[in-house]
């Protein structure tokens, strides 16, 4: 029997302040034999984060900056500090109202 993850969907309209990550996973049902790193048929999950609080996660059906921008424009306040990666998706929140800081996971996690 499989189990079904459930999300909080009560708060839909529900904005986020303060200190706030970004980030987007690609999540697939079984594992196959052949263990691909790319996102084909794979699927896209974008997460927002309230440090200490609670997550907010949509489907999405591409990870491209016409499809997040309108989910964090009405996601997050004005002047939220936003931590992300470096994907280049997120060089549009340094121009919008947001305080934006990367975080570099290849020079922080060095093996």
């Amino acid at each position: 029997m499989r189990k079904k993850l459930a999300l909080n969907q009560q708060n839909r309209s529900e904005q986020f302040c303060g200190k706030i990550e970004l980030d987007k996973s690609y999540f697939v049902g079984a594992r196959k034999k052949n263990r691909e790193r790319g996102a084909a048929g794979k699927v896209a999950v974008f997460s927002i984060l309230k440090r200490g609080a609670k997550v907010y996660t949509q489907v999405i059906s591409n990870a491209k900056t016409s499809t997040l921008m309108p989910v964090i424009r009405e996601k997050l306040v004005p002047d939220s500090i936003v931590y992300t990666d470096c994907y280049r998706l997120y060089n549009t929140l340094d121009v919008f109202e947001f305080k934006h800081f990367r975080i570099n996971y290849s020079e922080l996690f060095c093996v």
